[in-house]
């Protein structure tokens, strides 16, 4: 992954994700980053928790662009939630690509863009208050070497590359991994719904539903602990 190059591309809605030419693959979708993540993540993700909640504490597997963070920042602060977020990126942006990226302009109008400026620079493993009520923390380790507490999470959002290209991150040891990190009724959402993550995801002992996925995808996955 560290000699592969990326390149900033403009998917169908307007907003931008990296490209790997070595892989062919793409961070987001290639209809529409923005719509993805909020479809995904936000919709079937952040929304589903419970309202009453005061304070949620999410973990996502592949930070990438910061997107995600982004909208569930926004997401919180329009409910008036604290949020305590982890994030796991082996491999994070240069501040250059950062920069070149148009999420803030178009996540309320860019007012969050210093704050995504923030979570980008952030010292790795090391607590940020980003906001008075996000508290952001940014490992640059892998799933396999983080130390996850248990029962912890209210939310993951796994969003690593497809199974072809990590496999390691959607087989039963990692996915059991995240969740006993989750509390009961904790909620596991990725973009993917292949056979092989399904089955991994029922192994592990995630009750599951397939809701209808973004342009370009017939599903996606919700997994609840």
């Amino acid at each position: 992954m560290t000699t592969l190059k990326r390149v900033i591309k403009t998917t169908g809605d307007g907003s931008q994700t990296l490209y790997l030419p070595d892989w062919k693959e793409h961070y987001h979708s290639v209809h529409g980053a923005l719509a993805e993540s909020l479809h995904v993540f936000i919709q079937h993700g952040f929304d589903r928790l419970p309202r009453n909640l005061k304070k949620v504490h999410i973990l996502e597997v592949g930070f990438g662009t910061g997107l995600n963070a982004l909208l569930s920042m926004d997401r919180a602060a329009r409910q008036d939630v604290r949020l305590c977020y982890h994030a796991l990126e082996p491999h994070p942006l240069s501040e250059e690509e950062v920069a070149q990226l148009n999420h803030p302009q178009l996540v309320s109008g860019g007012k969050h863009a210093g704050a995504f400026q923030r979570m980008h620079a952030s010292t790795f493993g090391t607590k940020q208050m980003i906001t008075s009520r996000f508290e952001f923390t940014l490992w640059k380790q892998t799933l396999e070497a983080a130390g996850l507490e248990p029962e912890f999470y209210e939310l993951v959002y796994h969003d690593a590359f497809a199974p072809q290209f990590q496999p390691d991150l959607w087989g039963e040891i990692a996915l059991k991994k995240i969740y006993r990190s989750l509390k009961s009724g904790g909620i596991l959402v990725t973009y993917s719904a292949r056979g092989s993550v399904k089955r991994a995801l029922r192994a592990c002992g995630f009750n599951l539903e397939h809701p209808p996925g973004p342009a370009g995808k017939r599903e996606i996955t919700v997994a609840v602990r």
